[in-house]
Protein backbone atom coordinates (compact mmCIF):
# COMPACT_ATOMS: atom_id res chain seq x y z
CA UNK A 1 0.00 0.00 0.00
CA UNK A 2 3.15 2.60 0.95
CA UNK A 3 4.36 1.72 -2.06
CA UNK A 4 1.33 2.09 -4.32
CA UNK A 5 0.74 6.33 -2.37
CA UNK A 6 4.64 6.59 -3.12
CA UNK A 7 4.24 5.93 -7.04
CA UNK A 8 1.21 8.09 -6.87
CA UNK A 9 2.59 11.16 -4.84
CA UNK A 10 5.80 10.74 -7.03
CA UNK A 11 3.65 10.82 -10.21
CA UNK A 12 1.33 13.88 -8.94
CA UNK A 13 5.09 15.50 -8.52
CA UNK A 14 6.25 15.24 -11.68
CA UNK A 15 3.17 16.40 -13.06
CA UNK A 16 3.59 19.41 -11.54
CA UNK A 17 7.02 20.13 -12.17
CA UNK A 18 6.62 19.59 -16.08
CA UNK A 19 3.65 22.03 -15.46
CA UNK A 20 6.25 24.34 -13.77
CA UNK A 21 9.10 23.41 -16.21
CA UNK A 22 6.26 24.54 -19.00
CA UNK A 23 5.07 28.23 -17.79
CA UNK A 24 8.80 29.03 -17.06
CA UNK A 25 10.31 27.79 -20.58
CA UNK A 26 7.16 29.60 -21.88
CA UNK A 27 7.98 32.91 -20.01
CA UNK A 28 10.21 35.06 -22.25
CA UNK A 29 7.57 34.22 -25.36
CA UNK A 30 4.77 35.48 -23.34
CA UNK A 31 6.48 38.47 -22.09
CA UNK A 32 7.95 39.40 -25.86
CA UNK A 33 6.33 41.58 -28.32
CA UNK A 34 7.78 39.77 -31.33
CA UNK A 35 5.04 37.81 -32.82
CA UNK A 36 8.28 35.44 -34.78
CA UNK A 37 8.94 34.04 -31.27
CA UNK A 38 5.70 31.94 -31.91
CA UNK A 39 7.33 31.16 -35.54
CA UNK A 40 7.66 26.69 -34.85
CA UNK A 41 3.73 26.58 -33.87
CA UNK A 42 2.62 28.74 -36.56
CA UNK A 43 4.52 26.79 -39.03
CA UNK A 44 2.75 23.56 -37.36
CA UNK A 45 -0.64 25.13 -37.70
CA UNK A 46 0.62 25.66 -41.73
CA UNK A 47 1.82 22.50 -42.46
CA UNK A 48 -0.70 20.30 -40.72
CA UNK A 49 -4.09 19.01 -42.37
CA UNK A 50 -6.40 21.50 -43.18
CA UNK A 51 -8.81 20.84 -41.05
CA UNK A 52 -12.57 19.93 -41.81
CA UNK A 53 -15.12 22.33 -43.68
CA UNK A 54 -17.78 23.66 -41.92
CA UNK A 55 -16.55 23.37 -38.58
CA UNK A 56 -16.32 26.03 -35.79
CA UNK A 57 -12.85 27.67 -35.92
CA UNK A 58 -11.54 28.60 -31.87
CA UNK A 59 -7.83 31.17 -31.89
CA UNK A 60 -6.34 32.27 -29.65
CA UNK A 61 -4.27 32.09 -26.55
CA UNK A 62 -3.16 29.60 -23.97
CA UNK A 63 -6.68 28.98 -23.14
CA UNK A 64 -7.35 27.86 -26.25
CA UNK A 65 -4.72 25.48 -26.69
CA UNK A 66 -5.47 23.83 -23.38
CA UNK A 67 -9.22 23.11 -23.95
CA UNK A 68 -8.63 19.50 -24.39
CA UNK A 69 -12.61 18.53 -24.49
CA UNK A 70 -13.42 21.15 -27.06
CA UNK A 71 -14.47 18.74 -30.10
CA UNK A 72 -16.17 16.45 -27.24
CA UNK A 73 -17.85 20.33 -25.81
CA UNK A 74 -18.91 20.85 -29.39
CA UNK A 75 -20.26 17.72 -30.43
CA UNK A 76 -21.59 17.00 -33.45
CA UNK A 77 -19.91 20.24 -35.08
CA UNK A 78 -16.27 19.55 -35.67
CA UNK A 79 -13.85 22.02 -34.45
CA UNK A 80 -10.47 23.01 -35.65
CA UNK A 81 -8.14 24.70 -32.50
CA UNK A 82 -5.45 26.98 -33.43
CA UNK A 83 -4.24 28.22 -29.89
CA UNK A 84 -0.80 28.87 -28.80
CA UNK A 85 1.32 29.45 -25.73
CA UNK A 86 1.22 32.48 -24.03
CA UNK A 87 -0.02 34.85 -27.62
CA UNK A 88 -1.13 38.38 -27.54
CA UNK A 89 -3.51 40.25 -29.38
CA UNK A 90 -0.48 41.51 -32.11
CA UNK A 91 0.72 38.06 -32.85
CA UNK A 92 -2.78 36.97 -33.68
CA UNK A 93 -2.48 39.60 -35.99
CA UNK A 94 0.76 39.36 -37.55
CA UNK A 95 -0.09 35.35 -38.35
CA UNK A 96 -4.23 35.92 -39.16
CA UNK A 97 -3.29 34.84 -43.19
CA UNK A 98 -2.71 31.24 -41.00
CA UNK A 99 -4.23 30.92 -38.03
CA UNK A 100 -7.73 32.11 -39.87
CA UNK A 101 -7.11 30.00 -42.98
CA UNK A 102 -10.10 27.40 -42.79
CA UNK A 103 -12.80 26.53 -45.50
CA UNK A 104 -16.60 27.51 -44.67
CA UNK A 105 -16.27 27.81 -41.30
CA UNK A 106 -19.45 28.36 -39.42
CA UNK A 107 -18.05 30.61 -37.06
CA UNK A 108 -14.84 31.72 -35.54
CA UNK A 109 -14.13 32.09 -31.96
CA UNK A 110 -11.67 34.30 -30.66
CA UNK A 111 -9.57 34.41 -27.34
CA UNK A 112 -6.81 36.71 -26.97
CA UNK A 113 -5.93 40.37 -25.19
CA UNK A 114 -5.41 38.52 -21.29
CA UNK A 115 -1.86 38.49 -22.05
CA UNK A 116 -1.81 41.89 -23.04
CA UNK A 117 -2.97 43.33 -19.79
CA UNK A 118 -0.78 42.16 -16.75
CA UNK A 119 0.58 43.56 -13.82
CA UNK A 120 3.89 43.95 -15.45
CA UNK A 121 2.62 46.36 -17.82
CA UNK A 122 -1.03 46.90 -19.90
CA UNK A 123 -2.17 48.17 -23.11
CA UNK A 124 -3.43 51.07 -23.32
CA UNK A 125 -7.52 51.16 -23.90
CA UNK A 126 -6.69 52.91 -27.33
CA UNK A 127 -3.76 50.66 -28.54
CA UNK A 128 -6.06 47.53 -27.64
CA UNK A 129 -9.25 48.91 -29.34
CA UNK A 130 -7.10 49.62 -32.58
CA UNK A 131 -5.57 46.16 -32.57
CA UNK A 132 -8.73 44.95 -31.94
CA UNK A 133 -10.09 46.45 -35.42
CA UNK A 134 -7.04 45.25 -37.05
CA UNK A 135 -7.38 41.61 -36.23
CA UNK A 136 -10.77 41.85 -37.76
CA UNK A 137 -9.60 43.23 -40.62
CA UNK A 138 -7.14 40.16 -41.40
CA UNK A 139 -10.42 37.69 -40.31
CA UNK A 140 -12.23 39.20 -43.11
CA UNK A 141 -9.74 39.12 -45.58
CA UNK A 142 -10.16 35.69 -45.35
CA UNK A 143 -14.28 35.16 -43.90
CA UNK A 144 -15.86 38.62 -44.86
CA UNK A 145 -19.44 37.01 -43.49
CA UNK A 146 -18.95 34.63 -41.00
CA UNK A 147 -19.75 35.11 -37.47
CA UNK A 148 -16.71 35.74 -35.34
CA UNK A 149 -17.37 35.52 -31.79
CA UNK A 150 -14.64 37.29 -29.39
CA UNK A 151 -14.59 36.16 -26.14
CA UNK A 152 -13.96 38.97 -23.47
CA UNK A 153 -10.74 39.41 -21.61
CA UNK A 154 -11.64 36.93 -18.27
CA UNK A 155 -10.61 37.74 -14.77
CA UNK A 156 -8.38 35.59 -12.88
CA UNK A 157 -7.17 35.35 -9.13
CA UNK A 158 -3.89 35.97 -10.64
CA UNK A 159 -4.12 39.24 -12.54
CA UNK A 160 -7.14 40.58 -10.36
CA UNK A 161 -5.26 43.82 -9.74
CA UNK A 162 -5.93 44.61 -13.65
CA UNK A 163 -9.59 43.70 -13.99
CA UNK A 164 -10.70 47.22 -14.12
CA UNK A 165 -8.18 47.79 -16.75
CA UNK A 166 -9.55 44.88 -18.59
CA UNK A 167 -13.08 45.36 -17.78
CA UNK A 168 -12.90 49.18 -19.63
CA UNK A 169 -11.02 47.01 -22.53
CA UNK A 170 -13.95 44.88 -23.09
CA UNK A 171 -16.41 47.23 -22.73
CA UNK A 172 -14.58 49.32 -25.28
CA UNK A 173 -14.19 46.51 -27.86
CA UNK A 174 -17.96 45.51 -27.15
CA UNK A 175 -19.34 49.31 -28.19
CA UNK A 176 -17.01 48.78 -31.56
CA UNK A 177 -18.09 45.24 -32.91
CA UNK A 178 -21.64 46.22 -32.17
CA UNK A 179 -20.92 48.23 -35.37
CA UNK A 180 -19.29 45.56 -36.86
CA UNK A 181 -21.59 42.95 -39.24
CA UNK A 182 -21.64 39.45 -37.86
CA UNK A 183 -19.18 40.02 -34.91
CA UNK A 184 -20.02 39.61 -31.29
CA UNK A 185 -18.08 39.52 -27.62
CA UNK A 186 -19.25 36.99 -25.28
CA UNK A 187 -18.40 37.78 -21.44
CA UNK A 188 -18.15 35.02 -19.25
CA UNK A 189 -16.80 36.66 -16.18
CA UNK A 190 -19.98 36.76 -14.21
CA UNK A 191 -19.86 32.68 -14.66
CA UNK A 192 -16.31 32.77 -13.46
CA UNK A 193 -16.56 34.59 -10.11
CA UNK A 194 -18.20 34.07 -6.72
CA UNK A 195 -18.88 36.80 -4.34
CA UNK A 196 -17.53 39.26 -6.95
CA UNK A 197 -13.86 37.71 -7.08
CA UNK A 198 -12.79 35.09 -10.02
CA UNK A 199 -14.01 31.43 -7.96
CA UNK A 200 -10.71 29.27 -7.61
CA UNK A 201 -12.31 26.32 -8.25
CA UNK A 202 -12.37 27.69 -11.73
CA UNK A 203 -8.74 27.81 -12.04
CA UNK A 204 -5.90 25.40 -12.10
CA UNK A 205 -2.49 25.80 -9.47
CA UNK A 206 -1.51 28.77 -11.59
CA UNK A 207 -4.36 30.86 -10.62
CA UNK A 208 -4.63 31.70 -14.57
CA UNK A 209 -5.66 29.17 -17.00
CA UNK A 210 -9.19 27.62 -16.38
CA UNK A 211 -9.42 24.08 -14.69
CA UNK A 212 -11.86 21.57 -15.96
CA UNK A 213 -14.60 23.05 -14.14
CA UNK A 214 -14.03 26.86 -15.93
CA UNK A 215 -13.86 25.03 -19.42
CA UNK A 216 -16.90 23.39 -18.21
CA UNK A 217 -18.71 26.96 -17.93
CA UNK A 218 -17.13 28.05 -20.81
CA UNK A 219 -18.41 25.32 -22.62
CA UNK A 220 -22.31 25.87 -21.17
CA UNK A 221 -22.35 29.84 -22.39
CA UNK A 222 -20.08 29.39 -26.14
CA UNK A 223 -22.09 26.26 -27.13
CA UNK A 224 -25.45 27.74 -26.34
CA UNK A 225 -24.91 31.25 -27.58
CA UNK A 226 -23.37 29.90 -31.01
CA UNK A 227 -25.79 27.22 -31.34
CA UNK A 228 -28.74 29.07 -30.78
CA UNK A 229 -27.47 31.77 -33.58
CA UNK A 230 -26.68 29.18 -36.21
CA UNK A 231 -30.06 27.27 -35.41
CA UNK A 232 -28.20 24.40 -35.02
Amino acid sequence: MKRVIMIVVLGALAYVAAQIYSLSSNLDRVRSEDPLVWSEEIAAFATAAPGPSNALLFVGSSSIRRWVDLAEHMAPIPVINRGFGGSKIGDVIYHSAVLFQAESPLAIVIFVGTNDITPGGSKSLGVMVEAFGQMMDGVRRQHPETPVYYIAITPSPLRWEVWDESQAINRAISDLADGMANTYVIDTADQLMSAGVPDDNNYVFDRLHLSEKGYAIWAEIIRSRIFSDLNL
